[in-house]
């Protein structure tokens, strides 16, 4: 596909009975108020089902996919609007492992995504464990742009087994728009790692299971621990699930200390990205290095619906850009875009900035996890919690889940007819930065 064309234009009163009385209940409103310690009313019909998963991002939305092909009865609940924080603010690059093993090492975490882009591009052929085809990738690869010093280095880094069948050096005749230019030094990779777009990657996943999702209302419903069991209590409604899946990124650190746990523990990962708008951007995917393994920048494009092509920038100006001011930031920005693309006129364009608010579960040594995170609630029995670390990682956590279950002895066993669900409305589809007017005001 080429980088011209490679967008398209289309762009979650009664009194216990006695017997229970003496097990109190702790529960927290997960709006994150104040704990609230008190007794469980068992006023509401039960309902058993295999899975309950709180958290509908892609992670979560996968898993649901995952379960529900597998014979499991399995309902998402989401407070918000589906994808709303880490996915759809994510750039949607499906990592292959380049990057994490630029050092030459061949790390663990360039292993765990090496052989992630295929896997994906299975799916969205149709012919995947999750079908994506409903989903818009708006590239095929992305670039890596290397400086002079760094060839060496890449040379032997792209010699690895693990990543040599990723990566082709293009010739300055193949190189888009925005990188030709007649000074223009050192090298440019191609990486087979496909770009797509978050919020047709989260409407695809919603889509053949929206009877399965549905809004939750935390203002109204409970998560509760009772012997050791994890449960939902709805208005009307007490949801029992064999098992209870995490997957609210963020809000995983407030659903574990409703139910008492500690472990497993979390850390942020707060970014600040920048967003560009201009009539003269033309589409660009590519990672440019500096002096250090990890990208100096990263550049993902996209459509407003206003037609507008964004330039969506993140790498270590985003890590960077944390706690700053949006002005300072942006000003920043500007002078990597000169430094980087001198020949690249942004007079009159359009700039901003949006905080995303990452999480991943706290490694035990010093560094990233090297895939996929799944644990044990330590407070109960029946609930496991999750962060996929990389967007390209959720068939690997997919993968991970289906064993514990079955290591469990959680096999699909209640039907999966969920007409018992109260009735609630369908959680809205969560729009990208780009697209929300209030993200360009001022």
């Amino acid at each position: 596909m080429d980088l011209c064309t490679s967008i398209s234009a289309a762009a979650c009163g009664r009194q216990p009975h006695a017997h229970i009385a003496a097990h109190r209940a702790r529960q927290l409103h997960c709006d994150h108020a104040s704990p609230l310690f008190r007794i469980s009313p068992v006023t509401s019909r039960p309902l058993h089902l295999d899975v309950v998963i709180i958290g509908g991002g892609v992670a979560g939305l996968w898993l649901l996919n995952r379960l529900r092909q597998r014979g499991y009865s399995a309902v998402l609940l989401e407070s918000g609007a589906l994808g709303n924080g880490q996915s759809i603010h994510a750039q949607g690059i499906i990592h292959g492992g380049v990057k994490y093993g630029l050092d030459g090492s061949g790390s663990a975490a360039a292993n765990a995504l090496a052989a992630m882009p295929e896997v994906w591009r299975e799916c969205l052929d149709g012919n995947g464990e999750v079908d994506l085809r409903a989903c818009r990738m708006v590239s095929e690869y992305v670039l890596l742009c290397a400086p002079a010093q760094s060839a060496a280095r890449l040379a032997g880094a792209f010699a690895s087994s693990v990543l040599q069948s990723q990566v082709t050096r293009l010739t300055p005749q193949q190189y888009p728009p925005s990188l030709r230019r007649p000074t223009a030094r050192g090298a440019v990779y191609r990486l087979e790692e496909p770009v797509l777009d978050p919020a047709s990657l989260i409407a695809a996943l919603a889509s053949p299971h929206r009877d399965a999702i549905r809004a939750i209302d935390w203002a109204r419903a409970t998560l509760q621990r009772q012997d050791a069991r994890a449960s939902i209590e709805l208005p009307g409604c007490s949801l029992r699930p064999r098992v209870l899946l995490l997957t609210a990124g963020v809000g995983n650190e407030s659903l574990i200390n409703t139910l008492g746990g500690q472990v497993p523990a979390m850390r942020r990962r707060p970014l600040q990205q920048v967003m560009l708008c201009h009539p003269g951007l033309t589409p660009l995917f590519a990672h440019f290095l500096g002096s250090a393994a990890a990208p100096r920048l990263s550049i993902t494009s996209h459509l407003r619906q206003d037609g507008a092509l964004v330039w969506y920038l993140g790498g270590e100006l985003a890590n960077s850009g944390v706690g700053c001011e949006p002005a300072a930031l942006i000003s920043h920005a500007q002078a990597e875009l000169r430094a980087l693309l001198p020949s690249l006129d942004l007079r009159d364009a359009e700039w901003s900035t949006f905080n995303v608010e990452r999480a991943e579960a706290e490694p035990r040594r010093l560094g990233r996890p090297n895939g996929a995170y799944l644990g044990a609630v330590g407070s109960v029995d029946n609930a496991l919690a999750a962060w996929p670390v990389k967007l390209a990682l959720c068939p690997e956590l997919g993968h991970k889940v289906e064993k514990a279950l079955i290591e469990r002895g959680v096999l699909p066993h209640h039907p999966q007819d969920l007409s018992a669900l109260p009735l609630a409305p369908a959680p809205a589809l969560a729009r990208p930065c780009w697209d929300d007017p209030r993200s360009w005001a001022g």
